[in-house]
């Protein structure tokens, strides 16, 4: 399939990367000439186990012989065959499934070679809650048939947005149910007119279920039927001498039209029935980066776009072109990264009826998704009239979120390169030197907490943080915290790099390269903090048997002022005062305060699940995520909960007589 390209995990082979040896390479032809005909996935992997690309084959024989057969040179499949050590095959009954096969194992994996989509985050909706007097909420997480969703939608501003709109038109309630069952009288809201009071009755559940429904089909829409329909109430109580039921409905109208006003898209009459759910994705590749932008239109309007941008595209450009010959034509990298993030983003979200596309994808991708699906899936990629401004939107927004991310990213690379200077680093890949950094928070002592935040390939890699919780020393004691987290941290990386020192016969350096990440020695080891806590450091790394040279403090300036810190060496240097414009202090900066920040984070969190005893009830088995909710919105709190008799407790949805014994028992 695809190969990307973003900095954290742009491991680029070079020729000094390890190669299988003879056996090994014998072993994988005769493998090779044993595959069968079929269609399947393959998997490469290295000799410590990394996964190196997955990819998909009409014949897996013919397809993986390929990569063996011909002689790649110094190209960058030459460089992968070079260090592959084994490899996996599925077979698979059709090219689809082998499609779908293919991007689950790619962003399961990871792959190297391959083109990866990395998006964690799922999409917001907007929750229309079953209830008799339903409630609209923002939500994020997986969708139930119990309520009504709507969305997805690109941002969390554009729920809110929508939210918004529907509270000044339809006057429905956002209230939480606990809060609607407890009101004795109406909220701000109500006195705003956002809310039309149904927890006090000032809204019969006729009335409040016609505006429910008005709601549903704009979302849905049709909004011409909800504003006729509006219209056709609105005369009605006007004959009948009800002017401010009339008047109330005229404002419904208005607030419509606004938005319909600012959206001319949706004005439209060119928009379809069928266009009422699209997605437009534009693909954009510059200077070795490439961007999605996809845009989203729901019920007719466009709701905003999210652009997206993959890792290894030269990468995986370079061994998917070489594949192209299962195909009729050459394929571009846009189509390679449009494809590869279609397979990989529409397997967790199911798309819309129909795609509009700034280049062609292959059939066969399209039938795939509308197999695993249900549903048919059709694809657009020279439209014209509306769909062709939708498209042109999304192509600027993929230009102009390309050019930004190039700028931020040579800025980032000028930082790391001034970092190395000063220092004197020696670093044989810029792209790759990592930097991790350590800092201490707690609060008078309490719930003390260690971060660790690494920087690699010129931007901070959130997916390798960690946070340690330090026990057995006096509180505020921030030396002996920093002793704790730095043991715990590198002991397994010195006794990991003495194993492989011992077993190869080689240098530090070397062992250092054939380890895991996480097992590898970082080239920086920030520490916040000056003399006192490198002192700590050094007397750690010492005892470790790890370079000094690599521990730097920063040590907070004259004043603790932004701009004047220092860094101090564990090995004996001067200490350093780099200036406050540059390059290489706001790197150093920008490292140390989101290590600040992530310690914070975690330490208030401790703290709070100390204080609330929130984590009392996390003890208890068969108090789960949504009992626990249960138990503390029901009584108020952690207290209300344990001051409940066994019969209280048992009066909350899922809580049986047993539980509350045992509820009851673990708090008293």
């Amino acid at each position: 399939m695809t190969p990307p390209d973003t900095p954290a995990n742009t491991d680029t082979p070079d020729a000094s990367a390890a190669r299988a040896p003879a056996p090994d390479r014998e072993r994988l032809l005769a493998e090779v000439a044993a595959l069968p005909s079929l269609p399947g996935v393959y998997r490469y992997f290295d000799a410590q186990g990394n996964v190196l690309y997955v990819g998909k084959a009409r014949s897996l024989k013919k397809r993986v012989a390929s990569y063996f057969q011909k002689d790649h040179g110094g190209t960058r499949i030459g460089h992968m065959v070079g260090r592959i050590a084994r490899l996996e095959t599925t077979v698979v009954r059709t090219e689809a499934e082998a499609l779908l096969l293919e991007n689950n194992l790619i962003k399961t994996l990871n792959p190297k070679f391959n083109i990866l989509f990395r998006d964690d985050k799922s999409y917001p909706y907007l929750k229309l809650q079953r209830h008799p007097f339903p409630r609209i909420a923002y939500y994020r997480g997986a969708v139930d048939r119990k309520h009504t969703y709507f969305g997805p939608y690109p941002g969390a501003w554009a729920v809110k947005e929508t939210i918004l709109l529907l509270q000044k038109a339809f006057k429905l309630r956002t209230c939480e149910d606990t809060v609607y069952a407890n009101r004795s009288r109406p909220c701000l809201l109500y006195q705003i007119r956002r809310c039309s009071g149904p927890c006090v009755g000032l809204i019969t559940p006729e009335d409040y279920g016609r505006d429910v429904s008005n709601a549903e089909r704009f979302l849905l829409g049709a909004t011409d039927e909800v504003i006729g329909t509006l219209q056709a109430q609105m005369m009605a109580y006007a004959d009948a001498l009800e002017f401010e039921r009339a008047a109330e409905v005229r404002n419904q109208i208005s607030a419509l039209s606004r938005v319909l006003h600012q959206q001319s898209m949706e004005e439209s009459s060119l928009t379809s029935v069928r266009d009422r759910d699209v997605d437009v994705l534009a693909v954009k590749v510059q200077g070795g980066r490439a961007c999605v932008n996809l845009a989203m239109v729901r019920g007719g309007r466009h709701l905003g776009d999210r652009a997206y941008f993959p890792a290894h595209v030269e990468d995986a450009a370079a061994l998917t072109a070489d594949e192209a010959e299962e195909r009729s034509s050459a394929l571009t990298v846009e189509q390679q990264v449009l494809e590869a993030f279609i397979a990989q983003h529409y397997l967790g979200v199911a798309p819309p009826g129909l795609l509009v596309l700034s280049c062609p994808v292959a059939p066969e991708l399209l039938a795939a998704l509308g197999e695993q699906t249900g549903s048919r899936i059709t694809a657009q990629h020279q439209p014209r009239e509306q769909r062709k401004l939708w498209l042109e939107m999304a192509e600027k927004g993929a230009q102009i979120a390309l050019a930004r991310l190039l700028s931020e990213e040579g800025s980032q690379r000028e930082r790391t390169r001034a970092l190395v200077e000063a220092l004197d680093l020696v670093v044989e890949d810029l792209d790759a030197l990592r930097i991790e950094c350590f800092d201490i928070s707690h609060t008078a002592g309490e719930a003390t907490q260690a971060s660790c935040v690494v920087y690699e390939g010129h931007a901070m890699r959130p997916a390798d943080y960690r946070r340690f919780n330090i026990d057995g020393i006096t509180g505020g004691d921030d030396y002996a915290a920093m002793r704790q987290v730095l043991t715990r941290r590198y002991a397994k990386v010195a006794e990991a790099r003495g194993i492989a020192q011992k077993a190869g016969e080689m240098a530090a350096d070397a062992a250092n390269s054939v380890l895991p990440k996480a097992l590898r020695l970082p080239d920086l080891v920030l520490v916040d903090g000056g003399r006192g806590q490198v002192a700590m450091a050094r007397e750690v790394f010492a005892g470790l048997g790890l370079d000094l040279s690599l521990i730097v403090g920063v040590e907070k300036g004259e004043g603790r002022k932004v701009g004047l810190e220092e860094l101090v060496f564990a090995d004996g240097r001067e200490k350093v005062y780099l200036g406050h414009d540059s390059a290489a202090l706001m790197l150093v900066a920008q490292i140390r305060d989101e290590a600040h920040r992530f310690a914070i984070t975690g330490m208030r969190a401790k703290r709070a699940s100390v204080r609330t005893g929130g984590s009392k009830l996390e003890d208890i088995a068969g108090v789960g995520p949504k009992k626990r909710a249960k138990l503390l919105q029901r009584f108020g709190g952690i207290r209300g909960v344990a001051a409940a008799s066994v019969e209280d407790l048992c009066s909350v949805e899922g809580v049986s007589h047993d539980l509350a014994e045992a509820i009851y028992r673990a708090l008293h």
